[in-house]
């Protein structure tokens, strides 16, 4: 298993992009924990810093630690179950800007492979074929932004929402995300200092007032 240096950016402490009495939006730095872990030292996190702002504070969802960008939180039980059950059942749209290894040849395409956890490496996940045991459908689509020298970045739409999944499946596609420090090679983690994955845009619709909501942070991965 992976020793996990945590070392969580102390600016900015939290980057609030919004909040009423129902939801918090915040824009969430790489490094920074989504929720806490088991060990003591990774109770600073997105979640505890905002629950000493509005002790309130209900996780929805998470992004991976490396991972930077938009992320809702829920200020009430009602909230929380409206919001859980849009990611349940896919009614929103998450939208990741990425940079990864190499030259995409195609301008777009889907990367449909399912996923299991690697039970030799936890907390690993790999690609496996659909129907084995611990196996779940994944789905992802991806648009080519703009090729450059020896990266690509590109546009990445997940359809499903597994652990891992952005990053397994552009491995499997031949292109790993660039400062991935889980999945890449020497090469890779060396290329740049810090996961190049970012939640670019999320699209949701509000659990009280049903409108629709658009968040936005551009990603930080300009050539």
């Amino acid at each position: 298993m992976q020793i996990f240096d945590y070392q969580p950016p102390s600016v900015p402490w939290i980057d609030l992009r919004y909040q009423d009495r129902d939801l918090i939006i915040i824009n969430k730095p790489s490094g920074l924990l989504s929720n806490p872990g088991r060990a003591a030292h990774t109770l600073d996190c997105a979640l505890t810093r905002l629950q000493r702002l509005y002790p309130d504070t209900i996780l929805v969802h998470r992004l991976d630690c490396a991972t930077s960008g938009i992320m809702v939180f829920a200020r009430n039980k009602k909230a929380e179950s409206q919001l859980k059950t849009q990611f349940q059942d896919r009614q929103n749209e998450k939208v990741y800007i990425a940079e990864v290894m190499g030259v995409i040849a195609k301008d777009a395409g889907i990367i449909d492979l399912a996923i299991a956890p690697d039970p030799e490496h936890p907390p690993y996940q790999k690609t496996q074929t659909a129907g084995t045991a611990g196996a779940k459908s994944a789905l992802t689509h991806y648009r080519v932004l703009e090729r450059r020298e020896n990266s690509t970045l590109v546009e990445l739409t997940p359809q499903t929402g597994r652990t891992h999944q952005l990053r397994v499946h552009m491995l499997a596609l031949g292109h790993p995300i660039l400062g991935d420090e889980f999945y890449g090679d020497d090469e890779v983690i060396k290329a740049r200092p810090r996961l190049c994955l970012h939640a670019q845009s999320l699209r949701f619709t509000h659990p009280y007032s049903g409108k629709a909501m658009h968040f936005y942070s551009k990603h930080p991965f300009s050539a």
